[in-house]
């Protein structure tokens, strides 16, 4: 079945708006969603004359086009390339909200956007820890959620996300990694692995080398995979982190649960940083970005890689389209 995908073209001072045009230019996208743009006509046409690529972006509904949904965001003047600035911060919060407004009220079925940039949103107003829990907050969720990172067909969960090193121990807890792994789990199943192997991270060095360099593997982490494995999920750990992406990436494990952030992604970004995709889990629809940032060093150069997109937005119209053939 054909889902509906809100589109974001991302800070309108980064490679979004290139990466943007370079998408939306394939017609194999715009043919197998239904895409809908929320988005400042400038911002479109920013993206184009750097791409040198024709978006397949009409105002009124077309066969074989994505539809705009038209914001009046400011136009060219919020466009200053290669600066985070409070008016491209307002940019992408005004479009991010009428995306999560339209999968509130059922219109969309999923959300892709381009990379946006974190400072830039706070400068805007935004006091969340980061677009996720602002976007789990207007949508009205209270549960668990996570980033997941994935390359290829490996995917991470983290226990904590952005937050300071130095707090990341104390932030740690039996019910965050059973939460972590739960969630993973229930994803990987919605993309279509019929039984997920998950892999736990320690936290500490060589898993805590049997209490001698900590004790959260003994005390936390190995009683919640225990947890898990109850309840029929295969989870192993905690495994030392400095080996575990190894095993990984031979293919013993579908998915590793890291405790903090830089554990696992730079792990991913070094197995596939071009292609890696970040989803957001927890939310009432798939919501999918490239693991890069908004490159501001390379704006405006036309060399900005769109593959990392095009896993995400391949990402979430699968699982998109695998909910509507569930409910269907």
């Amino acid at each position: 079945m054909k889902p509906r995908i809100a589109f974001i073209p991302g800070d309108p001072n980064g490679i979004g708006p290139e990466l943007s045009a370079k998408l939306l230019s394939r017609a194999d996208n715009v043919g197998r969603a239904d895409v809908v743009v929320y988005a400042d006509p400038a911002v479109i046409a920013a993206g184009e004359h750097v791409a040198g690529e024709k978006a397949l972006v009409s105002a009124i509904p077309a066969p074989g086009r994505a539809t705009l949904h038209a914001l009046s965001l400011g136009g060219a003047a919020v466009i200053t390339p290669g600066r985070a600035t409070e008016e491209g911060g307002r940019a992408v919060l005004a479009s991010l909200a009428a995306a999560v407004d339209a999968a509130k009220r059922g219109e969309v079925q999923g959300i892709v956007f381009a990379p946006l940039n974190k400072h830039a949103l706070r400068l805007a107003g935004m006091e969340h820890e980061d677009e996720l829990r602002w976007m789990a907050e207007r949508l009205g969720v209270d549960g668990f959620t996570s980033e997941f990172n994935v390359t290829g067909d490996l995917w991470t969960s983290r226990v904590t996300s952005h937050v300071p090193l130095r707090e990341v121990a104390d932030a740690i807890s039996g019910e965050g990694v059973i939460d972590a792994v739960r969630i993973v789990h229930r994803y990987l199943a919605a993309s279509g692995i019929a039984a997920p192997r998950i892999a736990v991270a320690a936290l500490n060095p060589h898993a805590g080398d049997g209490g001698s360099l900590g004790r959260e593997e003994i005390d936390v982490i190995a009683p919640a995979v225990e947890a898990v494995r109850c309840e029929g999920i295969d989870a192993r750990g905690p495994l030392p982190s400095d080996t575990v992406f190894v095993a990984a990436r031979r293919g013993d494990y579908d998915a590793v649960v890291s405790m903090y952030h830089d554990q696992g992604q730079i792990a991913m970004k070094l197995m596939g940083f071009d292609r890696g995709v970040t989803l957001h889990g927890g939310l009432p629809v798939p919501v999918a970005t490239c693991a890069s940032g908004t490159a501001f060093d390379i704006v405006g150069r036309g060399i900005a890689n769109v593959e990392g997109l095009q896993a995400a937005f391949d990402l979430a119209t699968r699982i998109a389209a695998r909910g509507l053939a569930r409910a269907a």
